[in-house]
């Protein structure tokens, strides 16, 4: 499977990519976050990264994935589109992963979470973000949602999104806010608001 499955899926989201359309909703002031220069923190939603995976491909963005066997499938396939990914989540090997966050930090990448993962509670945001902020003195995180106009949704934890071919992808970019867990909670649940309209 490790041999097989991420070049395949890899394959898959850039075909099923190339023929989707982005659409960008941005509060006032606040730019695309793909186009900010790192070091940069971002939070995203879980359900969200096959489109994710997509849009922000080869951009040298660190994304911190689970040490399962899952994780390390999702984690060959992000490499193979062009992500860091630093093994490590919440449930294992938490403070390995944070460390590794924070030194991609520190070597100027952008660095992503999925705020919500690896296990859920679906659309619930978990510290990584602020604590990643609080490690390397970031002043600010960034947040965003990817809704698309047509789409599956499998039955897993997070209702993980698969656009449908030729769909358009909304991406929600609300302000930057404050390193609080509050305030990051606050921003993914504005962010999948401004996808959805």
């Amino acid at each position: 499977m490790l041999a097989i499955v991420p070049p395949m899926a890899a394959l898959l989201i850039r075909v099923l990519g190339a023929t989707l359309r982005y659409r960008d909703v941005n509060a006032p002031g606040t730019p695309n976050g793909h186009t900010v220069p790192g070091p940069a923190v971002f939070a995203f939603w879980h359900c969200t990264m096959l489109t994710s995976a997509h849009r922000f491909r080869n951009l040298g963005i660190a994304i911190l994935i689970s040490r399962s066997f899952d994780g390390e499938l999702i984690a060959r396939t992000v490499e193979r589109l062009g992500f860091v990914a630093v093994r490590g989540s919440s449930s294992r090997g938490g403070a390995a992963g944070l460390k590794g966050m924070a030194e991609a930090y520190a070597a100027g990448h952008r660095c992503a979470f999925t705020a919500d993962g690896p296990r859920g509670p679906a659309r619930v945001a978990k510290a990584g973000p602020v604590q990643l902020a609080e490690l390397s003195g970031a002043t600010w995180i960034g947040a965003y949602h990817a809704q698309p106009d047509r789409a599956w949704y499998l039955k897993s934890w997070d209702r993980f999104i698969v656009p449908k071919p030729f769909s358009t992808v909304t991406f929600g970019w609300p302000a930057h806010v404050r390193p609080e867990l509050e305030f990051v909670q606050k921003a993914l649940d504005e962010a999948a608001v401004m996808a959805s309209n």
